[in-house]
């Protein structure tokens, strides 16, 4: 009888437990389909260690609601966490896979879910998420990885431990803006925490610069605009006298759709608060508002009906009385997952983030223009862009505001934070400085103070640039230029130079140095050679050639005369006529290429100016000696490894300038 009676006990437990679990995974439901995905989340959070292993199939779909509801809230590591106990205990849901796979790619798991996605896909065969998803892993393992020239910096003036988002210029001027925060401030007229994100609902802030150009610390708004509720994102009028926000309220514990409100400046206030009559259907959330720079079209999210999927963005037309009938954007544009955040810049280039075109992860923003010859009345003939890094990233980007026409403004995101929670991000394109740097030296290495660089550019630009003392140069120059660089110094032939300067996004210095040959001196000429007892010019020669060709067509007042040198293998008589012969192809070559004959000379000297090496020769080759000629009688005392190089040295092609007066008079 005892153990009959503990028998019944202990069912009547498990039965409790049982009905007691039941009760509250039903509450929590409840508190889901409301909306309240925070609490939701943290109440399947507490039901989830509860149901017991053996209860597979329970235990799975208690995963899966709590990692669905974290990945709305935008608890991404919880998310994940859940959905992985999902898989592990067999959630038969074909939305687990693709949910799992956004999280992990909002996590930066890109190769586990390409996984994930390519399994949905096979779920649905040709199912745009799953295509859109795969192709925006594998560019952010690869394409995505580029980076844009902005800079990204979080603002602490703006920031505080709690969130804030939606950043939104009052003006073109660029000197107020607002945003939203869950900050409590002085003043603030709510604490109560929204059941949504499990945040305090938001409130509209502004900030703006002082004499210094420095932002002052945000206020909440004066005034009927801030409420109990949950005020959202901002947009203004071109003339920044017209205030468009989203209000979210609750009602007897009711969560009620978001919808749009308007107010007016009044002289240094804001009016009363209007809501707009956007829909005939007051239940239908409208959100997230934005002016056309017109003022023609009034662009805002919303989920209602006609759409492609998630939320999509809409625009109404103004008209006298109210506001035409809504027409969605299109498929350029909207796709099956969330597009969010419409702003406009005065260009009418529209700005909006989305989870539904190929991203980094989470939200990205991207750039919408107008094709071209398209109409602005035209809904939806888009050209769309990803801005890419740094601006996105793996996490949410969105609510981006451009400081008027200037490069440079501010977009939220909560990258970086352990808990999820938004920030606003400064963003801004660097001063790019480009300039060309170099030296000018003469043909031993010696520098040329006294020389200078005259700069053309093919936008116009000429510049004229002495050398410093040490022989040095700069000049800032211009990217999407071309220029020509000629150096010059007294007593020295001009060198020529290009320098294409390309579409760059990040500063850079270009190094061109400049070694000038003397007048007064023979010049010998570089990678000239001949074929082996012949006159015949190799090939190879080419390259040395041609640059004699432009040097003489950047000296066109000067005559030179072509010498030759043999060393003294051979005869004198051999050499001295094989000289001459090579002298004379160097001449004919310069003359096919377009050098007036007048100008050039050709002598051979066979063996009999030998080399005489100065410092720099020596410093290199150490068995020499400065001023001591490499004759006949200096070679045979050397190694016969030495006497090979010496003969080289000896076999060489000068030139030496004859006059620097042709066509002068």
């Amino acid at each position: 009888m005892m153990i009959k009676r503990i028998l019944i006990g202990l069912l009547t437990v498990v039965l409790f437990a049982s009905c007691s679990l039941n009760a509250r995974i039903t509450k929590a439901d409840k508190k889901f389909a409301l909306g309240e995905y925070y609490r939701a989340a943290e109440m399947y959070r507490s039901i989830y260690p509860n149901v017991p292993t053996k209860k597979r199939v329970l235990k799975a779909d208690v995963a899966y609601k709590m990692g669905n509801a974290y990945r709305i809230v935008e608890n991404n590591k919880r998310a994940e966490t859940a959905f992985k106990n999902a898989v592990k205990y067999g959630c038969k849901d074909s939305l687990l896979t693709y949910y799992y796979a956004e999280v992990l790619r909002r996590n930066g798991k890109y190769k586990e879910a390409i996984k994930m996605y390519y399994q949905y896909e096979q779920m649905r065969p040709g199912n745009e998420l799953a295509k859109n998803g795969i192709e925006s892993c594998e560019k952010a393992i690869a394409d995505w990885e580029k980076i844009t020239a902005y800079e990204i910096i979080k603002d602490p003036t703006f920031n505080s431990k709690y969130s804030e988002f939606c950043p939104a210029f009052a003006s073109a001027d660029g000197d107020v803006l607002y945003f939203n925060s869950t900050r409590v401030a002085r003043g603030a007229k709510k604490t109560k925490t929204s059941r949504i994100t499990g945040q305090r609902n938001n409130d509209i802030y502004s900030s703006k610069t002082n004499a210094q150009g420095k932002w002052e610390s945000p206020n909440p708004l004066e005034g009927e605009i801030n409420t109990e509720f949950d005020e959202g994102t901002c947009s203004f009028s071109a003339d920044g006298q017209e205030l468009y926000y989203t209000l979210s309220k609750v009602v007897k514990g009711e969560t009620l759709g978001a919808a749009i409100y308007m107010c007016k400046r009044n002289g240094g206030a804001w009016s009363e608060p209007q809501k707009l009559q956007i829909l005939k259907d007051s239940s239908i959330t409208t959100a997230h508002p934005a002016l056309s720079p017109d003022g023609a079209y009034l662009y805002f999210v919303s989920d209602m009906d006609g759409g492609f999927g998630g939320r999509d963005i809409w625009r109404v037309a103004k008209t006298g009385d109210g506001w035409d009938i809504p027409e969605n954007l299109g498929p350029t544009i909207n796709t099956k997952g969330e597009e969010m955040f419409p702003y406009f810049r005065a260009d009418g280039v529209m700005y909006f983030s989305s989870d539904g075109h190929p991203g980094l992860g989470g939200l990205d923003i991207f750039a919408a223009s107008k094709r071209p010859k398209a109409k602005f009345s035209d809904a939806d003939e888009w050209d769309v862009v990803n801005l890419l890094k740094p601006i996105n990233s793996n996490f949410d980007d969105f609510g981006i505001s451009f400081a008027g026409k200037q490069d440079w403004g501010f977009f939220s995101s909560n990258r970086n934070d352990r808990k999820g929670y938004d920030h606003i991000y400064k963003f801004s394109k660097p001063v790019l400085n480009f300039s060309v740097v170099g030296v000018i030296t003469d043909s031993k290495g010696e520098n040329l103070g006294d020389a200078r660089v005259r700069m053309v550019g093919n936008d116009g630009s000429i510049a004229n640039i002495q050398t410093k003392k040490n022989g040095s140069y700069t000049a800032s120059i211009n990217k999407n230029t071309k220029y020509v660089l000629l150096a010059t110094c007294r007593g020295f032939l001009n060198s020529k130079k290009i320098l294409d300067v390309a579409d760059l996004e990040k500063s850079q210095n270009f190094t061109m140095d400049f070694q000038l040959n003397s007048v007064s001196k023979p010049v010998k000429m570089n990678n000239i050679f001949f074929k082996f007892g012949s006159a015949e010019l190799t090939p190879e020669s080419s390259a040395g050639l041609d640059e004699l060709v432009e040097l003489l067509k950047d000296n066109p007042n000067i005559t030179i005369e072509i010498g030759a040198h043999t060393d003294f293998v051979g005869s004198d008589e051999t050499n001295l006529l094989l000289s001459g012969q090579r002298a004379k192809s160097v001449v004919d070559y310069l003359t096919v290429k377009g050098i007036e004959k007048d100008r050039l000379s050709s002598k051979g000297y066979g063996e009999s100016v030998p080399v005489v090496p100065d410092k720099a020769l020596v410093k290199q080759y150490r068995f020499l000696k400065v001023d001591t000629p490499l004759d006949n009688e200096f070679i045979e005392g050397l190694k016969s490894e030495e006497q090979e190089i010496a003969n080289q040295i000896n076999r060489r092609t000068e030139f030496k300038v004859l006059k620097t007066t042709y066509k002068m008079y």
